[in-house]
């Protein structure tokens, strides 16, 4: 996987935590840089570590099913794509509270992250360096969640469900190149 589509991976993959730390920013009022790290943390170590994760457990079954790993690694990252847009698309939205503790924030965590989970696995058939890839997708969702944060705080909920739509078509056209590499 050359940098580019890392890179574009690592947006996509984090447009939900990105749309979530928008809503955090909203429900915070006054808001500190220390809301924006701690916020942007939780995301980042989470996107960072659930792809290594899957990995991990990809690589148990890698070298049965390589034959068919780039048709694997197109569906999962369809099936990713597709559900965050399907989510951009819900008229009810999830109630956001303004604390940061870990009751709060760590199923925040979690559940914007199990789509880097499944990228993980994705990654186990892919020539992939996963310690870059964790890194990368890591940074990008810190800096973009400080960023949601931000945007939140200053504009609102207006701009969570175009980030996950944007991310999850992200995701539905990386899945897709990685099936024309292969197939074509």
């Amino acid at each position: 996987m050359d940098i580019f589509a890392l890179f574009m991976l690592a947006a996509g993959l984090s447009m939900d935590a990105c749309a979530v730390a928008v809503c955090k920013g909203l429900a915070l009022g006054k808001l500190s840089v220390k809301h924006m790290v701690v916020t942007a943390l939780w995301f980042g170590v989470f996107q960072a570590a659930m792809p290594v994760a899957g990995y991990m457990f990809g690589v148990q079954f890698r070298d049965g099913i390589m034959g068919i790993a780039h048709w694997m690694s197109f569906l999962l990252l369809e099936l990713i794509g597709i559900s965050m847009i399907k989510e951009a698309c819900r008229k009810d939205g999830m109630k956001f509270g303004s604390s940061l503790a870990v009751r709060e924030m760590l199923p925040l965590a979690l559940a914007t992250s199990i789509d880097a989970l499944a990228a993980g696995v994705a990654f186990a058939f892919l020539a992939v360096d996963i310690w870059a890839a964790a890194a990368c997708i890591g940074t990008v969702t810190f800096l973009l969640s400080m960023a949601g944060v931000k945007a939140g705080n200053i504009f609102g909920m207006k701009y969570k469900a175009g980030a996950e739509l944007a991310g999850g078509g992200i995701l539905v056209l990386l899945g897709i190149k990685i099936l024309l590499e292969h197939v074509v």
